[in-house]
């Protein structure tokens, strides 16, 4: 017994030191030449969707309004909504008053009208409609006011501490704010739901294309045109606000997050954003670490009803790297505790992936439990303590 107590606590020191290191994504690599490669923005941000590592910033924790970027949260929480079962996509969307009476970008739906959801997601996406955002606000939640407290809380969740939202579709009201730092958390977030560019990165559709007034749908995004490998997410504008992006693109398994608050014209918004992406893609590239599904190493457990647990990369696992660094001097460490005791939850934090450059840490995973583990009975326990005196 003293032995198994000495054992767990030079475990637990050993995990102290590697828990408390700081994670490369909490830095921002810097520009060659210190270069400013959005100067007419009053704030960016270029981050990794894959890590969420900053690659460039400015000003990028200014509480700034978000304009129609705003919609991402609505359409966030509409993609977990129907990913949990809560919402299918041919479920139909009733306009109430409220809702069609919606100023700025609409799709002109008229109250008592009924709409799929799969086409109010093409209406918020691609045409910015205040109106459908509203009318999805009310089916989720029963009003747009409860629907902004889910918003908020969902915000508070993935840390956004610049933020605060008065409404579902980001028209001029007092208290609602963001950062640009924030709107690419949650744009990342958006983007874990693999259906949502099939939205935000379509360039032209209809809306009620068999009635007799087929509504003409042209994406407010024009680099998903123009730009290649570009596939959302959303733009923004009020005379607040000016212009404003939330940009995303692909290239040779690569993905970025490019955000432009207070820009002067969809010109140089564009402009701006386009050049953060020619950086992005021309400096960077992904190492790959693990694939999801992948086996990490296994967990004992002790007095669960299982007494190991395999763990299993719950996602691709990488790491961005400058285009002609070392990659060689690249390695990593699964750090999880020698032995935990049941119960265990599914999701609970047991352990870390830690990732070197050398001696330094440049990256660290949680690692969670991919089930939960009860406790063994007594009955279970008494033959696994004795099963190996008559082996």
């Amino acid at each position: 017994m003293r032995k198994r107590i000495m054992a767990s606590f030079m475990t637990v020191c050993m995990l102290l030191p590697l828990m408390a290191a700081p994670a490369l994504a909490e830095e921002s690599p810097k520009v060659n030449g210190g270069a400013d490669l959005a100067p007419s923005a009053r704030s960016a941000i270029l981050m990794d969707a894959d890590t969420g590592t900053v690659i460039y910033e400015k000003n990028s924790h200014d509480q700034l309004p978000p304009a129609s970027i705003t919609k991402i949260m609505t359409m966030l929480l509409t993609m977990e909504a129907i990913d949990s079962g809560k919402l299918k996509l041919t479920d139909k969307v009733r306009t109430s008053e409220y809702a069609a009476s919606m100023g700025g970008s609409q799709i002109f739906l008229e109250p008592g009208e009924e709409m799929s959801v799969d086409d109010m997601l093409k209406g918020i996406a691609m045409a910015s409609g205040n109106d459908a955002s509203v009318a999805m606000a009310e089916k989720l939640a029963g009003s747009e006011e409860a629907f902004v407290q889910l918003m908020n809380e969902r915000a508070q969740e993935l840390g956004m501490k610049d933020t605060r939202f008065a409404n579902a579709n980001g028209l001029p009201v007092a208290d609602h704010y963001s950062s640009a730092h924030d709107i690419a958390v949650m744009s990342r977030e958006l983007l874990k739901h693999q259906g949502i560019t099939k939205y935000t990165g379509a360039y032209q559709d209809y809306l009620r294309k068999d009635s007799e007034k087929p509504f003409w749908l042209v994406n407010t995004n024009k680099l998903v045109r123009f730009y290649q490998g570009a596939d959302g997410l959303k733009t923004g504008y009020t005379s607040e606000a000016k212009f404003c992006l939330s940009a995303t693109a692909s290239k040779d398994g690569l993905r970025v997050v490019a955000v432009v608050l207070g820009e002067p014209n969809t010109k140089t918004r564009n402009s701006e954003v386009s050049s953060m992406f020619d950086y992005a893609f021309a400096q960077y590239t992904m190492k790959a670490l693990y694939k999801a599904g992948d086996l990490l190493g296994s967990l004992k457990i002790e007095k669960g009803d299982v007494a190991e647990l395999p763990l299993n990369a719950s996602q691709n696992y990488s790491v961005l790297m400058r285009k002609g660094a070392k990659s060689n001097d690249i390695r990593h460490e699964l750090i999880v505790a020698k032995e935990l005791k049941a119960p265990i939850k599914a999701g609970q934090s047991v352990g870390k992936l830690v990732v070197y450059q050398g001696n330094e840490v440049i990256k660290e995973f949680d690692i969670q439990a991919p089930q939960d583990v009860g406790k063994a009975g007594w009955w279970k326990l008494f033959k696994r303590t004795t099963s190996g005196l008559f082996d």
